[in-house]
């Protein structure tokens, strides 16, 4: 028997959800003013923190528009923004987000090239039953578990301590970026997500035949690809 995994969900995310619901049955409208905080935080009786953090992943999702002094409004905005999921917020913050897929690029791409000259076959099994996984999960949440413990499984491969270490620190922030980069392909053509799982593949396949540098050049070409959804995405609820 299968069991549906139960996600913890924040504070936040349910006054987030609670606002969508709103602007679905059309309580609230383009150009609508919303509450202040504070009234917010009153009526959802929440802290106002929560209530901060809703609206901005309603921001980052391009549901409203906050204007110094005068308040935060609803914003024209595509309908299937609205189907989009409320995990956006403490990370997608576009420097915040340039600045991971930095720091992604400086360790994955020295880690593949490592892993590419260092992996032992036990380890190439470990990346290869990631990729396996990535290709069969069958939701969302086991793709990003999958597709963390690929790039995991590589930097182990390494056998760098220090750069496993690295990665590990980073690793929470990693999968908001690979879940909101699913999610945002998800959401134009079925063919981009296919695209994904092909540059996993590739990966692999270099790392297979230890091939150190075309391994970095394509994971080089794979997360500039991520880069590219996520600030296509920025620069979109930006206009």
């Amino acid at each position: 028997m299968n069991y549906k995994r139960i996600k913890t969900r924040k504070i936040y995310e349910e006054v987030a959800e609670a606002l969508i619901s709103m602007i679905k049955s059309g309580q609230l409208k383009s150009g609508d003013k919303l509450d202040s905080v504070q009234q917010l935080a009153e009526n959802f009786q929440v802290g106002r923190s929560a209530v901060r953090e809703a609206l901005s992943a309603l921001r980052a999702m391009g549901l409203v528009e906050m204007h110094q002094g005068e308040g935060t409004y609803i914003r024209e905005f595509d309908s299937k923004m609205l189907s989009l999921p409320v995990y956006i917020a403490a990370l997608m913050k576009k420097d915040d987000v340039k600045n991971l897929l930095e720091v992604r690029r400086i360790l994955e791409v020295g880690a593949v090239e490592a892993a590419a000259l260092r992996r032992t076959d036990e380890q190439l099994i470990e990346i290869k039953e990631a990729l396996v996984q990535m290709e069969d999960a069958s939701d969302e949440e086991l793709g990003e578990e999958a597709d963390l413990r690929f790039h995991m499984a590589i930097a182990k491969a390494s056998q760098n301590e220090l750069l496993i270490g690295l990665m590990n620190n980073v690793s929470e922030m990693m999968v908001t970026t690979m879940r909101e980069t699913r999610r945002l392909w998800l959401y134009s053509k079925k063919s981009t997500l296919d695209r994904l799982f092909q540059e996993h593949q590739s990966i692999y396949e270099a790392i297979e035949e230890k091939d150190g540098r075309k391994a970095q050049q394509l994971t080089l070409n794979h997360l500039r690809s991520v880069e590219e959804v996520l600030m296509k995405y920025f620069s979109d609820i930006e206009k």
